[in-house]
C-alpha cells in the first residue's frame, strides 16, 4: 500500500476517526500521547503522505529542510539560524522553520510528529533533545538529521562542551582572587533532559571544588528564562549578608539580570561583585560583559553543511566539537 495510502486507511488501521488522524498531524498537542504514537506508527507502516505535502515534495530540484528550535526562548538561536541560512546560500534548498518552546519548559510533542508528514528532506534540530522514540522513528524513516547543541547516538551533531565553559568561567573568577561565588541559571522541569545551563553549572561547581571553594545550594538560583524572575532571583542572591563577590550566569541575558540587580542594590561592578555570562551575544558587547563565547553562527553553518553532505550521500554519523573562548570585559 506504500505510496497509495490515504487518511482513511490510516484511520481504519489505527482504529480512530479521520479527525483524530488530522489532529495528530496538524495539532499534536491536542491528542493523548498513547493515541498519537498509535497513529504515527500506522502512518509509518502504511507510508502515508498527506496530498499537499506529496505535491510539494514532487517539485523537482528542490530540497526542503526543516529547522526546529526554541526561537522565541533564546536570542542565541537566531544566530545559529543565520549560520544555517548562510550555508544554504542560493542553492536549491527551501528552509522551513518550526518554533518550539525550550526543552526545559515544554513537553510539546511537535518534534515527535514533525518528520512523518513527508514534508521534509532533511532536519536540523537545535537545542532540543531526542528521546528514544523520536530517534527510532527518524532512523526508520531514513530522514537525514543533524543536531546542534545536543548529542544522540547514531546522529550527526555539532556541539560545544558546556561543562568546559563552566570551568572557564570558574577559572577566570578564581584567578581574580574571588572567594565567594554564585550562579544564576535556567530551571528545568524534567530530569529527562540535561540542559546546557545544568552542564555549565556542573563544570563551574567542579572547578571551584577542585580549587577548594564550595558552591553551596544557597548560592545557586535557578529560574525560568523570564526577565522579571531572573532579576528577582539575582536580587535575592546579592542581598545576602555574605553575598557572592562573583556570579556566573548560564547565558548573557541572565547575566544582564545580575547586573540590573547589582545596580538596584547599589553594588559596584566589578568592585563589589563580578559577573560572567555565556554566549557573547550583542547584549554582552553592549553591556561590556565578560562572557564565554560560543561559536553560534559557526555551529549553524557547520550543521547545514553536514546535512547537505548527507543529502548527497549518506555516511556514518559524526560529531563535531567547536571550541569556546573567554572574552574579558568590564564586569570582571
Amino acid at each position: 500500500m506504500s505510496g497509495q495510502a490515504t487518511i482513511y486507511d490510516v484511520a481504519a488501521r489505527a482504529g480512530v476517526s479521520i479527525s483524530t488522524v488530522s489532529r495528530v498531524l496538524n495539532s499534536p498537542g491536542s491528542v493523548s500521547e498513547r493515541t498519537r504514537r498509535k497513529v504515527l506508527a500506522t502512518v509509518d507502516e502504511l507510508g502515508f503522505t498527506p496530498k499537499p505535502d506529496a505535491v510539494a515534495r514532487a517539485r523537482r530540484g528542490v530540497g526542503r529542510i526543516g529547522v526546529i528550535a526554541p526561537y522565541t526562548s533564546y536570542p542565541s538561536v537566531a544566530r545559529r539560524l543565520r549560520g544555517v541560512l548562510r550555508a544554504a546560500g542560493d542553492g536549491p534548498l527551501e528552509v522551513v522553520l518550526f518554533d518550539q518552546e525550550s526543552a526545559v519548559e515544554s513537553t510539546s510533542p511537535l518534534l515527535s510528529s514533525l518528520p512523518v508528514t513527508g514534508r521534509l528532506d532533511g532536519l536540523i534540530v537545535v537545542s532540543l533533545p531526542l528521546d528514544g522514540t523520536v530517534a527510532d522513528r527518524l532512523t526508520a524513516l531514513r530522514l537525514p538529521a543533524v543536531l546542534i547543541d545536543v548529542r544522540h547516538p547514531g546522529f550527526d551533531s555539532v556541539f560545544t562542551d558546556d561543562d568546559a565553559g563552566g570551568r572557564l568561567a570558574a577559572g577566570h573568577l578564581l584567578g581574580r582572587g574571588h572567594r565567594r561565588f554564585g550562579f544564576l541559571g535556567e530551571a528545568r522541569r524534567s530530569d529527562r533532559y540535561v540542559s546546557p545551563s545544568w552542564l555549565r553549572l556542573g563544570g563551574y561547581r567542579a572547578a571551584l571544588a577542585e580549587a577548594g571553594r564550595d558552591l553551596g545550594d544557597g548560592a545557586v538560583r535557578l529560574v525560568r528564562h523570564r526577565a522579571g524572575e531572573a532579576v528577582a532571583a539575582a536580587r535575592e542572591l546579592l542581598s545576602r549578608e555574605d553575598h557572592p563577590t562573583a556570579v556566573f550566569a548560564s547565558d548573557d541575558v541572565l547575566a544582564a539580570a545580575v547586573l540590573r540587580a547589582a545596580r538596584d542594590l547599589g553594588l559596584d561592578v566589578p568592585g563589589d561583585v563580578a559577573v560572567v555570562g555565556f554566549d557573547d551575544g550583542e547584549v554582552a558587547e553592549i553591556l561590556g560583559l565578560t562572557t564565554v563565547r560560543q561559536p553560534l553562527e559557526e555551529s549553524g553553518h557547520a550543521a547545514m553543511e553536514r546535512l547537505i553532505q548527507q543529502l548527497g550521500h549518506r555516511t556514518a554519523a559524526r560529531e563535531t566539537a567547536l571550541g569556546l573562548e573567554l572574552v574579558v570585559r568590564a564586569t570582571t
